[in-house]
């Protein structure tokens, strides 16, 4: 009977954990390890990109290229892991559940935007997190030419100035005249708790982002934030009251919920701490990859951030480790000194920074010219052809 490799998800984590497993099984001439991937759909979905307009196309089918590397896909959704039992339930598209045993067990759950118990959060705010989200922000913004014109529909309120808000805010005056026209007057404003723009990100790249949001005309309301929205705007904290038709929520993401099935440390976030082969302290037979494990990026304190950046170098590492665990070979341990941030800034470009303190490398066309490069064909899975595919996974080749 077969060992059996099970990695839970199909995000960039998840896919290339099973592509770097594949890849060192390949290399060892063994095939008698089975890998499977459990998902929802047999693709990866370009997560990065959801605050682009064209969302419904930010999916990469994965069907042929895991038929290529002879990875099985199972379509389901976890719902519980046993790791005493090493096993996994799962359902179906249509509620059925099943069981999985594993010998190995590789959690890329990814994680999920946190909308806090907030009045009208559910029923009225959008998000730009997952695919099905961003697809219905979308429609909405196509919808508002059917409304009169007023100072609501015209305006967009985007909560949280961290890099997705930035992201969606700094693309959002431009998908608003693509709707309304470009007479249009329309009003974008960032609502952020932060003392300044962009606090966050440090002062290398604030100047960029501050450039980028005069020029857009993108407002900014610091050391505040959103306590309740309706069908009509928002109310702050202080009580002051903006008229929008449009609220975008993109404050606050957590590990997926399948972590906490999982004995072990978390961080904050809830991502579980891994030791230096990505394997969960405390056990055996699993390990974390992508935006569910806390793991050191080098030796000076760094850890992976919640990015596509890290969960493809995390993935290949990963992938590698648990085939290598099976086999009973050395495994490597995850090293990813270099750290790079690439924040699209709308029609006027883009900024990027190297470092973990952001130094200024590149600004403006340029800059976009590179986060082009990155969001439509860097971080795409590879094509459906086994030894490119199987290439393409060494955890040694660098993801920045």
């Amino acid at each position: 009977m077969k060992q059996h490799i099970l990695v839970i998800g199909a995000g960039f984590g998840g896919v290339w954990s099973a592509l770097s497993a594949a890849r060192l099984l390949d290399q060892h001439d063994r095939n008698d390890v089975q890998i499977s991937v459990l998902a929802p759909q047999a693709e990866l979905r370009i997560r990065p990109r959801f605050y682009e307009p064209d969302v419904h196309t930010m999916a990469a089918p994965l069907g042929e290229l895991f038929d290529a590397v002879g990875v099985k896909f199972v379509k389901g959704v976890a719902d519980t892991i046993d790791t005493e039992n090493k096993q996994v339930t799962y359902s179906d598209a249509f509620g059925t559940q099943g069981t999985l045993r594993y010998d190995r067990l590789v959690l890329a759950a990814g994680s999920r935007v946190i909308r806090p118990a907030l009045e009208g959060m559910i029923e009225h705010a959008f998000d730009v997190d997952q695919i099905e989200e961003a697809m219905r922000l979308e429609a909405h913004i196509k919808s508002l030419s059917n409304l009169p014109p007023s100072a609501a529909r015209n305006t967009v309120v985007v909560a949280g100035g961290g890099f997705t808000g930035i992201e969606t805010a700094t693309e959002m005056p431009a998908r608003l005249r693509a709707a309304l026209g470009n007479d249009a007057n329309i009003r974008v404003v960032v609502v952020d708790r932060a003392p300044q723009i962009a606090a966050s990100l440090g002062d290398g790249i604030r100047p960029s982002i501050v450039e980028a949001s005069k020029e857009l005309g993108v407002e900014w309301i610091v050391n505040a934030s959103v306590v309740s929205v309706d069908v009509g705007g928002v109310t702050l904290a202080d009580g002051q009251r903006i008229e929008a038709s449009t609220v975008i929520w993109t404050v606050g993401f957590r590990a997926s919920p399948l972590t906490e099935q999982v004995a072990g440390t978390r961080d904050p976030q809830g991502r579980l701490h891994v030791d230096g082969h990505l394997k969960v302290l405390g056990h055996q037979d699993v390990f974390a990859a992508g935006d569910t494990a806390y793991a050191a990026t080098d030796t000076v304190g760094n850890h992976a951030a919640m990015s596509c950046q890290h969960a493809i170098s995390l993935g290949r590492y990963a992938g590698n480790n648990v085939a290598a665990d099976l086999l009973g070979i050395e495994p490597m341990t995850y090293s990813q000194p270099k750290y790079v941030t690439c924040l699209d800034l709308g029609a006027w470009g883009a900024v990027y920074t190297e470092g973990w303190d952001r130094q200024l490398k590149l600004v403006g066309q340029e800059a976009k010219e590179l986060k082009t490069q990155i969001n439509t064909v860097w971080i795409y899975p590879p094509a459906a052809d086994r030894a490119a595919a199987l290439a393409a996974a060494d955890p040694s080749i660098p993801v920045a």
